[in-house]
């Protein structure tokens, strides 16, 4: 009897000191955590803000995605998109051209009824208007991202804000969709990004611009005309059935990935 209560006390020791040792590791973690974890820096007192020649560089660029039965868009953008002459089962929004051979990035939701149906994009190239069937090359439902192709040289197209750089709450952008694109306001970062590394994910953003429908998966442009991100959606509070504009909710991925991805496409097609 006397070696079971021993043998039962050393257990309940071993217990314990296991418990212990895995409390003292949860915490080392999470000081190491907290240790590396970095803090964003202030936005600069200078900072630039989004003149004319961003508002150029984004109408430019400005690019559409319409989803639609129809085998083609040529006629409608003819007429200057007429009312009379728009696709009546169209869904769509805009894109990010972030090559320059065809590349663009937009949000996968607007692509959300696309199977079995017609791919367009609308690409501003630098005010001459062109139109072309795409190729959905990757989407990433849980990132509310989605990469497409067109087969046309697309030399008006953004660049990444440099992947290493701070991006500090306070901010400034501008929005370039195809509803608030020509007329959005300058607004500012709500959240940080911080510098990317080789195994940084999919990052969610906000911003303080109140964006409408259409805007779904345009860019998101710092006052140099680079791209910060991919715009997802729009967050309203709406107490008594009255909407108040809380924030706009943007999506940047690891430009990495999205390099590699586009690279592989390339490959595919036998491309240079």
């Amino acid at each position: 009897m006397k070696s079971d209560v021993t043998e039962s006390r050393g257990c309940v020791f071993i217990v314990r000191m296991f418990e212990l040792f895995v409390k003292m590791v949860a915490l080392c973690f999470f000081v190491f955590v907290a240790a590396c974890s970095p803090i964003a820096p202030p936005p600069p007192a200078s900072m630039a803000m989004p003149g004319l020649a961003t508002r150029q560089i984004v109408r430019e660029r400005l690019s559409a995605v319409v989803v639609t039965s129809r085998d083609e868009l040529g006629g409608w953008v003819r007429q200057r998109f007429s009312a009379s002459g728009a696709p009546v089962d169209a869904d769509g929004g805009s894109a990010a051209p972030i090559t320059p051979d065809g590349y663009f990035l937009t949000a996968d939701h607007v692509l959300s009824r696309s199977e079995n149906r017609n791919v367009f994009i609308i690409y501003g190239s630098g005010g001459r208007i062109v139109t072309s069937k795409a190729r959905i090359v990757w989407r990433s439902y849980s990132d509310d991202l989605a990469l497409l192709h067109i087969p046309i040289r697309t030399p008006y197209h953004y660049n990444w804000t440099p992947p290493g750089q701070w991006l500090s709450p306070g901010h400034a952008i501008i929005h370039g969709g195809m509803a608030t694109g020509h007329r959005t306001e300058p607004g500012k970062l709500r959240t940080p990004l911080a510098p990317e590394r080789a195994f940084t994910g999919n990052r969610p953003f906000k911003i303080d611009i109140p964006l409408q429908p259409g805007d779904s998966g345009g860019p998101v442009v710092d006052a140099y005309g680079n791209l910060v991100g991919i715009n997802s959606a729009v967050e309203f509070l709406i107490p008594l059935e009255t909407a108040i504009f809380i924030d706009s909710e943007g999506n940047r991925p690891n430009t990495r990935k999205i390099a590699g991805i586009i690279n592989r496409d390339r490959k595919s097609r036998n491309s240079p």
